[in-house]
């Protein structure tokens, strides 16, 4: 089970579109959590990656390398 605070007016323009649709608040809360997590979890792995590159714990592989290991052209 999740329960989340929002905003007053993030709440209110919930409640207005579950009452014009006829769904539930929940119905569209979820909707938004599967339609937006994918992009989420790439910003947050992103994020993660550069941490570790800028603290030397991983490091970087050159475009051109890259290229050539997947037979691509520059």
């Amino acid at each position: 089970m999740l329960a989340l605070r929002l905003p007053a007016e993030i709440e209110e323009r919930l409640e207005a579109l579950a009452k014009e649709t006829g769904r539930s608040k929940s119905f569209y809360a979820r909707e938004a959590i599967v339609a937006h997590l994918d992009e989420l979890e790439e910003v947050y792995l992103a994020e993660r990656r550069l941490e570790d590159l800028r603290a030397g714990r991983s490091g970087s592989v050159p475009l051109s390398e890259v290229m050539a290991e997947h037979d691509l052209e520059g």
